[in-house]
Parts: C-alpha cells; sequence; structure tokens
C-alpha cells in the first residue's frame, strides 16, 4: 500500500473541490445575497488544507496499487463531502449546526437528496445554487466511479459488465482508454444537463432556477430551489413536469448505453440490453399498480392529474431523484410504501441512480428461477444468462454477498435509530431513503430529516456514503485483511 501516493491524490482533489466554490462566489455577488464571506472561507480552508496534504508528498509518482483505489475512492466522497460542509457552516443564513451541515453537504455529493433545510424559497441565491451544484459534481463522480474505477477494484455493479456483456470499459487495470472513457461520459452527461437546462428554461422556468433543477435531475439528486419542489411549477408550467420525467428516465438508464448509442448513432444497444428492458418493465408494473390504486381510491378528481401525479411519483422515486409534485406518503393504501421498495431496485448499473440497481436484481430473479428449476431437475446444470450470454457463478455470488450485506447492515441501522426513540415507520423510512439516495421518506422525514435527532443524522450520514460507494467499498476499509501486510 502506498500511502504517500494516497496523500497526494487526496490533496490535489481537495485543492481542484476547492474551486467548487468560487461560482457561489459570483452568483452570491451577482445577486448581493450576503453569503459571498462564506464561500470565500470555505474556497481558502479547502484550498490551503489540500495543499497542506499535497505539498509533503508533491514529487510521489509510483503507481496506484489495489488498496490505494479503495482508500481513494472511499475519501472522494467521505473527506470531500465534509469540506463541502464548511461553506454551510460558516453561512449566517442559513445558520447550520456542524451535525446538519455535514449531512446537507454529503447528502447532496451523494445525491440522496435528503434535507435538513426548509424555507428554501427565501434562501440565498448562492446557497441554494450550491446545494444543487454539489448534486451535478457528485452525480458525474458516480458515472466515472461506476464506469471507469470500480470495475478496476472488483466492486460495483459495473464489474456485471466485465466479461461479455456491452460496456465501454473491460479493462482491469487504469490504461489511457479509461480516460478516454471518462471523457466521453463528460460529454454526455454534460450534454444532457444543457439538454435538460434548455428544456426547463422553454418550458417556463427562470434561468436560476432551469440551470439548477437540470443539475439535480441529471445526477438524480432531488434537491429543489423550491419547498414545493417541481410541485412549485406543475400549475403553471405543466410541461416541466414531462421534461423531469424524460430525463430522470434517461439518467437511471446505465450511462454505456448512452456511450454506445452516441458512438454508434444507434438505439440498438437498449433494445438488446436485458437490464434496459428489466429497468423499463419495472417501471411499467409499478405505474400500472399505482395508477390503478390511485384511480380507485379517488385520490385525485380528474383522470389527466391522477396519471401526471402518478407517473412524475413513480419515475421520480423508482429512479431515487426524490422530486415531488405532491405529498406521495399520504397517498391511500400501500401505495407510498411500494414506492417505497422500488426505490431498492433503483437505477440501472452505470447510472446517477442509487438503489441495489436493476441489473442486482434481475440476477437474483433470475436465480431464483434457477433453484425453482433445480428442484424439479437436480441433476440439470442450468446457467444464469443475461441475454444469451451465461452470467459467471462468482458474478452469482458477489450479487448473493451484496444483497446479505445490504439487508443486515439495513437492519442493524434501523435499529440504532429506533433506540433514539423515532417511531417504526419513520425510522425504516429515513434508513431506506438514504441507503438508497433516495431523499424523501415516510413518516416524520416525509418532508425533511431536520426533526430527527443528531445521532440519527449521523446513521443516515452513513448510510449515504455506504449506498453511494456500493457497501464493500467502505466496508473493505475496516476489515483486517485489508490492513494486514
Amino acid at each position: 500500500m502506498h500511502l504517500p501516493v494516497v496523500q497526494r491524490i487526496l490533496g490535489l482533489l481537495l485543492m481542484l473541490f476547492s474551486s467548487s466554490m468560487l461560482p457561489p462566489i459570483a452568483i452570491s455577488l451577482i445577486y448581493k445575497d450576503g453569503s459571498s464571506a462564506a464561500f470565500i472561507q470555505g474556497f481558502a480552508v479547502t484550498l490551503i488544507a489540500g495543499a497542506m496534504i499535497w505539498f509533503p508528498v508533491r514529487k510521489e509518482q509510483r503507481e496506484l496499487r489495489l488498496r490505494d483505489g479503495f482508500i481513494i475512492v472511499a475519501a472522494f466522497w467521505v473527506v470531500l463531502g465534509t469540506f463541502g460542509a464548511a461553506p454551510l457552516m460558516f453561512s449566517t443564513t442559513p445558520n447550520m449546526t456542524i451535525t446538519d451541515a455535514v449531512f446537507e453537504a454529503i447528502s447532496g455529493l451523494t445525491t440522496t437528496g435528503a434535507t435538513v433545510l426548509s424555507g428554501l424559497d427565501i434562501l440565498p441565491e448562492s446557497i441554494l445554487y450550491y446545494r444543487q451544484q454539489l448534486q451535478w459534481l457528485g452525480g458525474m463522480g458516480i458515472i466515472v466511479l461506476a464506469v471507469a474505477v470500480l470495475p478496476m477494484l472488483g466492486v460495483g455493479g459495473m464489474q456485471l459488465y466485465r466479461a461479455e456483456t456491452p460496456g465501454p470499459v473491460k479493462d482491469t487495470k487504469l490504461t489511457p482508454r479509461i480516460t478516454e472513457t471518462a471523457k466521453a461520459l463528460w460529454y454526455i452527461y454534460l450534454g444532457l444537463t444543457i439538454a435538460c437546462a434548455v428544456s426547463y428554461f422553454v418550458a417556463g422556468m427562470n434561468l436560476f432556477d432551469a440551470i439548477c433543477h437540470s443539475f439535480s435531475t441529471v445526477a438524480i439528486g432531488g434537491f429543489s430551489t423550491h419547498d414545493a419542489s417541481i410541485g412549485f411549477f406543475s400549475e403553471n408550467h405543466p410541461f416541466v413536469e414531462l421534461i423531469a420525467i424524460v430525463f430522470m428516465s434517461l439518467s437511471g438508464v446505465n450511462f454505456s448505453l448512452h456511450f454506445f448509442a452516441w458512438r454508434s448513432y444507434s438505439i440498438q444497444h437498449y433494445l438488446e440490453d436485458p437490464e434496459f428492458k428489466a429497468y423499463t418493465w419495472i417501471m411499467i408494473g409499478t405505474l400500472f399498480v399505482v395508477l390503478t390504486g390511485l384511480y380507485m381510491s379517488g385520490e385525485y378528481s380528474t383522470l389527466r392529474e391522477t396519471i401526471t401525479k402518478g407517473l412524475f411519483q413513480v419515475v421520480s422515486i423508482a429512479t431515487t431523484t426524490g422530486f415531488t409534485t405532491t405529498n406521495f406518503s399520504a397517498w391511500p393504501g400501500t401505495l407510498p410504501v411500494l414506492l417505497l421498495f422500488a426505490s431498492f431496485i433503483g437505477g440501472c448499473a452505470g447510472s446517477t441512480g442509487g438503489g441495489m440497481k436493476v441489473m442486482r436484481c434481475l440476477l437474483l430473479y433470475k436465480q431464483g428461477l434457477r433453484e425453482v428449476h433445480r428442484l424439479v431437475h437436480p441433476n440439470a446444470e442450468v446457467p444464469v444468462k443475461l441475454g444469451s450470454m451465461p452470467v459467471p457463478q462468482p458474478v452469482i455470488d458477489a450479487v448473493w454477498g451484496f444483497f446479505a450485506v445490504y439487508v443486515v447492515l439495513f437492519v442493524l441501522m434501523m435499529v440504532v435509530v429506533l433506540a433514539t426513540g423515532i417511531d417504526q415507520v419513520t425510522a425504516f423510512s429515513a434508513i431506506a431513503a438514504s441507503l438508497n439516495n433516495l431523499g424523501p421518506g415516510l413518516g416524520d422525514v416525509a418532508t425533511g430529516f431536520s426533526d430527527i435527532n443528531n445521532i440519527s443524522k449521523w446513521v443516515c450520514i452513513c448510510a449515504m456514503l455506504l449506498g453511494r460507494l456500493e457497501i464493500f467499498t467502505l466496508l473493505v476499509l475496516v476489515s483486517p485483511t485489508f490492513w494486514r501486510h
């Protein structure tokens, strides 16, 4: 393990990250919202800390090893998220505690979208922009991590694409090809963001709101500049909901498919990809149940409103974006819980979505069918296939291992939150919303996390990081085997 190399990269990342606080300074000066000092202080602290970490090891040029990669990946969100809280701590409006500031910053950078803030409509524009920008940067970090870095480490959803299934990266070590792939992904991500912002602007949002909401839409983050979220625009600008649905859906798709579609000018890879098919059918199935439930209960007075509200919330929650146009937690029957369970599946591997990922759930389903088949034909050799390609057994084992650890961690964190005195519905949904990087929950966290206690907030912070880093990336760091020479 080359800790000096890790230290050097971490210092560089912090110095680079400090530049993200410059645009909010400009916005603060343009709007004269009085928050520029907080961002100047945050910029200075982050830049100086990064320089102090980098300077002693600036000449280290050794190559990264596997263990070094794990530390850097974990540090990316933990350290940058912590320093990202600096402007929020220095700000007087809003006046946030350390716990709340770290919660908000980690929630932004992991694209969770859970918030402890209220009164967004009257907050300084620079603060509002900064929250959205955190999500946008985190979203791109997720794509590069999932497609270019995690396959090298042998973790994450994209390891499932290593063998023969389509994917822009099949190498198991860092090469110039990964650099080119990451660059192409940046172009795709930026292109989607610009297209989303322009669409929002044409649909009636002002320029500031259009840019901010495009950041959180493409990042599948869910932060908004208004307490009513996208619902703020629904009445006067109905096309905003449709635009959000389109771009949330696109951002929940494996970005390697966007890569191939962009490179070959063809949608063939979408049509042939088994994960994309499963993603589509999950959306259709969930939508059918939700619309049927809403219509039968008479929740909305018109069929049009039933369809628009139902469609928006299904896409938003199932992709783990977390935008809202209505209080879905008050929907009748099992619908709120159904949507929450849909977020456990989440987006596709290699997307900005959270959850366990469609690919893992698809493989769990196929493995279940295989076990049923074996009961009838005990001696049969039945491979699990994605399309026409058999999936290697180690991949199946990894998926089951991930699922088992996911469930155990979920239960443990929920028990800790319950022990602090929070009711069962709130505890369950708070951990689900955090671990799945969803944002809104049920019960006391339906509209925000400000009312839960500090211990529960720190548990949720850990859940956000575990969910975003595919669990094993963090857990391996507390394993004695990892640190043993």
